[in-house]
């Protein structure tokens, strides 16, 4: 008998007149705005010029939503290609579906390309935004609680989520509680967030090494919550594993040896976030206006 359980929206798009209103794409523009917020603090905090951070979301965001979705089709290509299946589907990023190794690759190739344009060095930017970036990523998860999707195993703990009939998969249709991995996953990711921020101020990290840790932090509660959920993934089970416990393997490896290798190399932090050559501009456009002054 199931003496407790959170029970899941009855539904998650509401209307104002003929446009929809969805809470997937809600809880993701509100991930943004915070995101913004406290990397446009952190960056300034560390050096960076007001506003520099806004410039650069307007590359990164678009780069990242891009990089989630394609992630997200090509390791779940049975969900849009095939018999029976409309590829144009694979275009609509409202109904869910982002993978967060690719937003994160391709939204870090937008923000290389808004750094460099706004005159930020991008190791110590990346520094400043990873908080950020986590905290975002706990509050873009809210959106699958609404989705009723990514789901955890049956279970009768008393936080188990209550899922409707049409949205469990196959096999689970006798269930009706199952683990509730976008809570976990957003009690993880702000904790993440948490452990960050302290270490950082603790230990003055830099080069690199505060994104670096956000990556490792990720990754180890990445894992133990995918090992929990049941949905379909293409290439689950390599080697026994599903393809999202390898990635997030293989990357907090990559995060682990590049945290190492940053910290013999550059330790402490960087005296210097911005390019030398914005900073020549802005030497010579302050030079410029005292000589008009005059």
């Amino acid at each position: 008998m199931i003496l407790a359980s959170i029970p899941s929206p009855d539904q998650g798009v509401w209307y104002l007149g003929p446009f929809p209103l969805r809470a997937y794409a809600l809880c993701i523009i509100a991930g943004v705005v915070v995101a913004v917020w406290l990397g446009e603090r952190r960056w300034v905090a560390r050096g960076g010029r007001p506003g520099q951070v806004g410039d650069i979301a307007i590359w990164a965001v678009p780069f990242g939503l891009v990089g989630g979705r394609l992630y997200h089709v090509a390791t779940d290509y049975q969900l849009y290609f095939g018999e029976g299946r409309d590829p144009v589907t694979a275009l609509y990023v409202w109904q869910g579906g982002l993978g967060i190794w690719g937003a994160i690759a391709l939204g870090a190739v937008g923000a290389a390309i808004g750094a460099r344009r706004a005159g930020a060095k991008f190791l110590p930017l990346a520094d400043a935004l990873a908080p950020g970036i986590v905290i975002a990523q706990a509050i873009g998860r809210w959106g699958n609680w609404f989705n009723q999707e990514l789901f955890g195993r049956p279970t009768t703990l008393p936080w188990g989520l209550e899922i409707d009939a049409v949205h469990r998969p196959v096999g689970y249709e006798q269930f009706a509680t199952f683990h509730p991995t976008y809570l976990y996953e957003f009690l993880w990711n702000l904790a993440v967030a948490a452990l960050v921020i302290w270490a950082d101020r603790r230990l003055r990290l830099g080069y690199g090494r505060v994104f670096a840790l956000y990556i490792m932090g990720y990754t180890l509660g990445r894992a133990w919550i995918e090992y929990l959920r049941i949905d379909s993934v293409q290439m689950d089970d390599v080697f026994g594993l599903r393809l999202n416990v390898w990635t997030s393997i293989v990357v907090f490896v990559a995060a682990l040896v590049f945290f190492l290798l940053s910290a013999r190399r550059h330790p402490g932090r960087e005296d210097q976030v911005l390019r030398d050559d914005f900073l020549a501009r802005e030497e010579a456009a302050e030079e410029a206006l005292r000589t008009e002054e005059r």
